[in-house]
């Protein structure tokens, strides 16, 4: 059974409630649009609060200085990804 789809809506969650964007529904933040910059216009402050709360809830660490990092956190759907592969909780 593919789970992608309930992490990513899972995750979309995570990052409105943790970023506090009242503003925007988890449904609205397209899997593939960029996460960064242009796209949600996330900064790294974001990113760091977002690795946080994915490792306390995920027991996912992802570090600022692993070169991966950034691919991870390109989109959505990366980020998912990532998280339902190395997941351990």
């Amino acid at each position: 059974m593919n789970d992608a789809p309930n992490i990513e809506r899972e995750i979309a969650r995570l990052i409105v409630d943790t970023l506090h964007l009242e503003d925007l529904a988890p449904e609205q933040i397209e899997p593939e649009a960029p996460l960064f910059g242009e796209g949600l216009g996330l900064d790294s402050l974001d990113m760091l609060e977002l690795s946080m709360e994915v490792e306390q809830r995920y027991g996912v660490a992802l570090r600022s200085d692993e070169p991966e990092h950034i691919k991870i956190f390109v989109s959505l759907r990366s980020l998912s990804e990532y998280i339902q592969l190395h997941r351990v909780r």
